[in-house]
C-alpha cells in the first residue's frame, strides 16, 4: 500500500468514525440515558468539540438565539467534515 493511499484511508477512516460518533451522539440524545456513563460522557466529550464552535456560530447568526428549538449543528458538522475530508485527500493525491 502506498503512502497516498493510507493517507487518504486515515483521512476517510477519521471521517466516518466522527459521523458515527455525531450520529451515535444524536441518538443517545433522544433517549435517557444516564451522561454519568462512561461511553455516553466520551461520546459527548468527543463530539462536543466540533459542534460546539458550530452552535456558537448559529447562536450568532441571524437565525440562531436563545428560540431556536432545534440544533442544526450535528449536520453542519458532519456537511463541513465531508467537504473538508474531500479538500484533503483531493489535497494529498495532488501534492503526493
Amino acid at each position: 500500500m502506498s503512502f497516498v493511499n493510507l493517507l487518504t484511508s486515515a483521512i476517510d477512516t477519521a471521517r466516518g468514525i466522527l459521523n458515527v460518533l455525531i450520529l451515535v451522539r444524536i441518538v443517545l440524545s433522544w433517549v435517557r440515558i444516564g451522561k454519568n456513563n462512561p461511553i455516553v460522557k466520551f461520546i459527548f466529550d468527543i463530539t462536543e468539540i466540533f459542534l460546539a464552535p458550530i452552535r456558537n456560530l448559529i447562536a450568532k447568526s441571524p437565525i440562531g438565539g436563545p428560540g431556536m428549538m432545534l440544533d442544526f449543528s450535528p449536520l453542519i458538522c458532519v456537511l463541513l467534515v465531508d467537504v473538508i475530508s474531500r479538500v484533503l485527500i483531493t489535497f494529498v493525491r495532488a501534492v503526493f
